[in-house]
């Protein structure tokens, strides 16, 4: 189900504290940073990506290829940081969106 406005609102909300947990470095996307993005958004759900890329096109292509490997949705993105969120209901304290 894909996230509404004012979810997507709420949750860059939460994110403005955070600090990037993923990493994508100057080599590009490799299968160790997406099992690591993957392991990430498992445990918290929530969390920003730092994409070190040479123009802005090609920041774009790598934070639209971490979401589609990972299923987790785009909920904004400020220069070379991007964040994600994929819900994981098998957590027992996972993040309560607002309703609709």
């Amino acid at each position: 189900m894909p996230l509404t406005a004012k979810q997507k609102r709420w949750l860059k909300q939460q994110t403005h504290h955070l600090k990037p947990v993923v990493t994508v470095g100057q080599h590009g996307i490799s299968e160790a940073v997406l099992v690591e993005l993957d392991q990430a958004l498992s445990h918290h759900e929530l969390l920003k990506v730092k994409v070190h890329a040479g123009d802005r096109d090609e920041r774009d292509a790598m934070i639209l290829q971490l979401g589609q490997h990972t299923g987790a949705e785009l909920v904004g993105r400020i220069g070379h940081v991007a964040s994600f969120y994929r819900a994981n209901p098998s957590k027992a304290d996972s993040i309560q969106l607002p309703r609709i």
